[in-house]
């Protein structure tokens, strides 16, 4: 499956610009962030285990908001942007 954010790289109008860095994604650091669903961490973990085929996952973190029915609080989002190049997420159902 691939997942697709069409407003990525588009401008909003104004704002601050700046390159972007050249990213090695088979050696950044990546959340595992999960929506704490039933199943959301055997999920993430399948995924990481496949991708331990393709690159080192040594550097995979996992991360949980507290509530499915919540947005992720400030302290989740600072974690992940702080912690890590990129993010898995366990959204569906």
């Amino acid at each position: 499956m691939l997942i697709v954010n069409p407003a990525f790289g588009q401008a909003t109008g104004g704002g601050e610009r700046r390159a972007l860095d050249t990213v090695d994604w088979s050696t950044v650091p990546v959340a595992l962030l999960s929506n704490s669903k039933p199943n959301a961490r055997e999920l993430l973990e399948g995924m990481q285990a496949q991708l331990a085929g393709v690159r080192n996952v040594d550097n995979f973190g996992y991360v949980s908001k507290m509530s499915a029915s919540q947005p992720a609080p400030q302290q989740v989002i600072d974690e992940v942007a702080d912690g890590y190049q990129a993010a898995l997420l366990a959204i569906a159902d």
